[in-house]
Order: C-alpha cells, then sequence, then structure tokens
C-alpha cells in the first residue's frame, strides 16, 4: 500500500510540469511597463511554448481605446506572436493578448508600454 501511495506521487510529480503547462508570456518588446524613445512598427511577444495560429490574438490600444495594431496579429516560429502598429505618437499604449497553446490551455493578458521621445 504504502509503495503504490509512494509511486502515485512520484508520478504525479514528474509529470506535474507537462501535464498542467500553459502558454505563459516570457518576454515582450516593447517591454512590459517600459518608456521607449522611438516609436515602435510593432509589438512582439514570446511565449512558452507553441501557439495555436488561429486562436492566438493581439491588439494595442492607445489611452482613447482606439485600436493601434494595423493587421491581425501573426504566430512566427511556433512561439511567437507578432502585431504591426499604425504610427503611434506619444503616450501611453495597452496590449491585450489572448493566446491558445497546442495542448489547447487559453491564457490571457496585458501589459502597458509608453512612447516618449
Amino acid at each position: 500500500m504504502v509503495i503504490r501511495l509512494l509511486l502515485v506521487l512520484l508520478t504525479v510529480l514528474t509529470f506535474h510540469g507537462t501535464a498542467f503547462a500553459h502558454g505563459a508570456l516570457e518576454r515582450a518588446t516593447p517591454k512590459p511597463g517600459s518608456v521607449v524613445k522611438t516609436a515602435p512598427a510593432q509589438v512582439t511577444l514570446r511565449f512558452n511554448e507553441k501557439l495555436e495560429p488561429k486562436f492566438s490574438t493581439v491588439e494595442v490600444i492607445n489611452a482613447s481605446g482606439e485600436r493601434m495594431d494595423a493587421a491581425p496579429a501573426q504566430v512566427k516560429s511556433g512561439t511567437t506572436l507578432e502585431v504591426a502598429l499604425k504610427p503611434v505618437p506619444a503616450g501611453t499604449y495597452t496590449v491585450n493578448w489572448q493566446v491558445v497553446s497546442m495542448d489547447i490551455h487559453t491564457t490571457s493578458g496585458s501589459f502597458t508600454f509608453e512612447v516618449r521621445p
């Protein structure tokens, strides 16, 4: 009985990372919370897992709520989500993202960055 319980516990601990993995944002350009001097031409988000392109989105909005993304987001190299931007003047921008990883888990988040020449 004790050996069986230990085997179950060992199995759960061994597979916990893969069984409960979700697409997490590893890094972004511009960086979350950053102040940039040059207006970016795009926003790039890199995740820890491959993304499902049909269900992964990102939008960039200005302080007035106007969308600043110029086209639908594209998944590049499996784990990177990019969106081209319209010309962005000085101001604060919010990036809202939602991704579905290949294991069909949905994650989402948001962050801001500021353009201040």
